[in-house]
């Protein structure tokens, strides 16, 4: 998946960025759960394609370096962590996760025939959509400009390049690309806009900042 947005002059670029591949899951899981009910049958491919790219990508990935970097910056800078938007966040992370978990306890019943795990993962499906979406709209909208507005010119350059090493450390060689393959791979399938086509509220994207690449 080739970025044609603009390179990330600010760590919440690169955030921002990434949001608009994991929109493009979104949109696909939505339509893998309307499939799912009206068929009474799961797409369990795709529904595992999903899955991966979620854990990896969006919680490992980008969640990670929220929690791990970005939030402590904040908080270095005098953003609460217990109350406030970075709270609010976290706890939004781990509703996420319980729900992620939900579903891929209902696709391996899926796979062993339950049919009323076909209904639990289009809800769940369902709620984790439109969890994301929110949130996603209220980190673009509030708090990333809110916390670059807090941050030092060293912070943000310190923030690029612990993102870089964060990713490395974290998922290794291969497995960005390899995420963002399914991305593409899903929008083509569920005929959704792929990342490079949606607006973003500031541009840029994980792999495309101008302090190089997070490979």
């Amino acid at each position: 998946m080739q970025s044609t947005t603009k390179p990330a002059t600010k760590p919440i670029d690169v955030l921002s960025g990434e949001h608009r591949v994991i929109e493009v899951v979104l949109d696909a899981v939505e339509r893998i759960a309307e499939s799912a009910r009206k068929t009474r049958k799961l797409d369990v491919e795709s529904a595992q394609s999903a899955l991966k790219f979620i854990r990896n990508f969006a919680d490992r990935c980008h969640h990670g370096k929220e929690e791990e970097l970005f939030f402590k910056k904040l908080h270095e800078r005098g953003m609460p962590r217990g109350v406030g938007p970075v709270a609010v966040m976290l706890d939004e992370h781990e509703i996420g996760r319980r729900l992620v978990r939900d579903m891929g306890q209902a696709v391996e019943a899926c796979e062993r025939g339950d049919a009323d795990a076909v209904t639990k993962f289009a809800d769940r499906a369902s709620e984790y959509v439109e969890l994301l979406r929110d949130h996603i709209a209220k980190e673009d909208g509030v708090l990333f400009p809110m916390g670059d507005a807090m941050l030092r010119d060293e912070d943000r350059a310190a923030l690029f390049e612990s993102f870089a090493k964060f990713e490395v450390a974290d998922m290794g060689a291969g497995v960005h690309q390899e995420m963002e393959a399914i991305a593409t791979s899903l929008a083509a399938r569920y005929g959704v806009a792929p990342a490079a086509d949606r607006g973003a509220p500031s541009g840029g994207g994980c792999c495309h900042g101008a302090h190089g690449s997070c490979h």
